[in-house]
């Protein structure tokens, strides 16, 4: 095993991330297994905009492999290694004002709400890195989004997939 990197303690995990790892897919199992072994005293945090689309898909969603899929990443969030997080402390409508000024400032666009909302929760968390496989969220402009969220003294964090952790990090 590689040394011990001195990276931010805290990781927030998108919900395609989280639903990915409930369904065993390599790739996140590799990543997450790669964090934990490279960051001593690692967090993987499930923000509350997660929480919500995951209990979403657990009973709404259509399919019944999502559905599955999603009730197995809440119910295992312990054995994962995930904590859930059901607030955020600058307040829910200070999150969604910030994630509104993210999508007008266009770093995001208008439609991605809920993704605005992981970022600005995944900021407010002090979480160094947000794992993803959103294009949208990959495709953020990150010095953009460093001075967005400075103004609100809330640093940004790093958007990698699992792909990338794995490439990066795995040695």
């Amino acid at each position: 095993m590689g040394p011990m990197l001195n990276l931010p303690k805290r990781v927030a995990v998108d919900t395609n991330v989280a639903l990915d790892l409930g369904a065993e897919v390599e790739v996140v199992c590799d990543a997450i297994d790669t964090i934990r072994a490279r960051v001593a005293g690692v967090e993987l945090v499930l923000p509350p905009t997660v929480l919500v689309e995951l209990a979403y898909a657990a009973e709404q969603v259509s399919s019944p492999t999502l559905r599955a899929t999603a009730r197995r990443a809440l119910r295992e969030h312990q054995r994962f290694g995930f904590r859930l997080v059901n607030y955020v402390s600058p307040g829910r409508e200070a999150v969604a004002r910030i994630a509104a000024r993210i999508r007008a400032k266009g770093l995001l666009p208008a439609q991605e709400v809920h993704d605005s909302l992981i970022l600005v929760e995944s900021a407010a968390l002090s979480c160094g890195l947000l794992m993803t496989g959103d294009r949208e969220l990959r495709a953020v402009d990150f010095q953009r989004l460093v001075l967005e969220l400075g103004a609100f003294d809330l640093v940004a964090p790093v958007i990698a997939t699992p792909r990338e952790i794995v490439r990066e990090f795995f040695r």
